[in-house]
Formats: C-alpha cells, sequence, structure tokens
C-alpha cells in the first residue's frame, strides 16, 4: 500500500491543488517500510490525481481540497482523508492504528479567490469547511 500526504515542512499542506510536494509513504503489513518526498512539478489540481494514480497511490492525506479534485481522485481509485492537520507521519501512523481524525465531507472552493493576500487557512478559519 502506499500513502500520500500533502507535505510541508514535516506537516500536512492544507490546500491539495496548491501543494508543492507530497511525502510518498510505502506501507506493508500496517508498519511504514520508506518514506520519499516529491515535487509536485507544478501539476494542477486534476493532474495531481494522475500523477499520484501514476507513481500508484492508494490513499491521500490532505488538508482542505475541492470537489473537482476529489471527483477526479475518486476517478483514480485512491481513497481521500481530508481535512487533516498536522505532523504528516502522525497523521499516517494514525491511519494506520485507525484513528485517524478527518472530515469524509471536506469541500472548500478555494479556486474561487482571485486575492494575493488570500491563504487557504484564512478561508478555512472563516467558513469552517474542515469542520
Amino acid at each position: 500500500m502506499k500513502i500520500a500526504v500533502t507535505y510541508d515542512n514535516g506537516n500536512i499542506f492544507q490546500h491539495f491543488g496548491h501543494t508543492e510536494f507530497f511525502k510518498i509513504y510505502d506501507i506493508e503489513n500496517r508498519e511504514i517500510i520508506c518514506t520519499e518526498i516529491v515535487s509536485s512539478m507544478g501539476s494542477g489540481h486534476s493532474q495531481l490525481a494522475g500523477m499520484l494514480s501514476m507513481m500508484n497511490v492508494d490513499a491521500l492525506i490532505c488538508g482542505g481540497i475541492g470537489g473537482g479534485a476529489k471527483a477526479a481522485l475518486a476517478d483514480e481509485g485512491i481513497m481521500l482523508y481530508g481535512g487533516c492537520f498536522g505532523n504528516a507521519d502522525d497523521a499516517v501512523n494514525a491511519l494506520l492504528k485507525g484513528n485517524l481524525i478527518f472530515n469524509p465531507d471536506i469541500q472548500c472552493s478555494h479556486n474561487e479567490h482571485n486575492d494575493e493576500n488570500y491563504t487557504c487557512e484564512n478561508h478555512c478559519a472563516n467558513s469552517n469547511c474542515h469542520s
């Protein structure tokens, strides 16, 4: 099994479509056997799902994610664990233990914002898209 996490400096990056890196975890017998940090290569929302699929990723842990990206991941057969915060390694370990806190109904509309001062964290804090 392979799990990908949107990744920034050890933590879960909070907007799937803007992530610059993924941390990929190879899992065997519910244990992490190998990790790798890979660049998203500037891919857009739907292209990221294809990229993860080409890397044989089975599941994604992320913060915010929009409807189009959710659909693209579903089309690729990638299980989504959205609405997550905190340390990436801790989240993967929680998933493996069956106690990851996530929001199956996560639906952010970050794409509607063109303000250069806009951040996903501000949006989500004000609209409760992770709750």
